[in-house]
């Protein structure tokens, strides 16, 4: 190797030895330095009733109590109270289940009526159910996502409807989680990540209003 070739490589190396990519550690190294994001933008929304969906998911006794819970005990007499104002616009409300969970344990809040559709999986309430058919049955374009877990059935039912074209609501008020964090993941997840961003707006059950015509 001639001297201005030996050069070149010990420039190449020490070049790479002190740029930030070489030097910096993993997200777990750095994990103390994370900075949360700003809070994400909840807007105002308008649906109609005749072609979108309210989900209700897996509000029952053993995900949605004040031992493990209480966030999710909180939020289900909101959800109650969208849920009346949901049927008395004839909005289609479709409830799901954990994997273990069963029509008794779903609380009194968000108990489905005779006819309300009843999806059970795991986190993907499109996984292995009806619900893909059940919404097309339906003529849903717009599903509103509530809810437990944040990053669990809300996160990626969210994501299964935005995947299949769907627009997505998603009532930061109607979700929980066990921690404060999960919640704020699930938020800022559901605007920027490339699979959601462009079909969900966030918002609260306050803020959606029901077209009934």
């Amino acid at each position: 190797m001639n001297a201005s070739a030996l050069v070149f490589v010990i420039a190449a190396v020490l070049f790479l030895f002190q740029s930030p990519a070489a030097t910096a550690g993993t997200v777990v190294d750095e994990w103390a330095a994370v900075k949360a994001p700003a809070p994400v933008e909840l807007k105002a929304v308008e649906v109609n009733a005749t072609d979108t969906a309210l989900l209700v998911l897996d509000i029952e006794e053993r995900t949605c109590n004040v031992e493990t819970r209480p966030r999710c005990v909180a939020s289900a007499p909101r959800i109650g109270e969208f849920l009346a104002k949901a049927r008395a616009a004839g909005m289609p409300v479709v409830h799901s289940l954990t994997s273990r969970g069963t029509p008794d344990t779903i609380l009194p809040q968000a108990l489905p009526l005779p006819g309300e559709p009843i999806v059970q999986s795991t986190v993907d309430k499109f996984f292995r159910t009806d619900l893909e058919a059940i919404l097309e049955k339906l003529g849903v374009h717009t599903v509103i996502v509530t809810g437990t877990t944040a990053e669990g059935a809300v996160l990626h039912t969210a994501t299964g409807a935005a995947m299949r074209g769907l627009s997505v609501i998603v009532p930061v008020d109607g979700m929980s989680a066990a921690t404060l964090y999960a919640e704020q993941y699930t938020a800022w997840h559901m605007l920027n990540a490339p699979g959601t961003r462009a079909k969900t707006s966030l918002t609260t059950l306050g803020a959606i209003t029901i077209n009934t015509k």
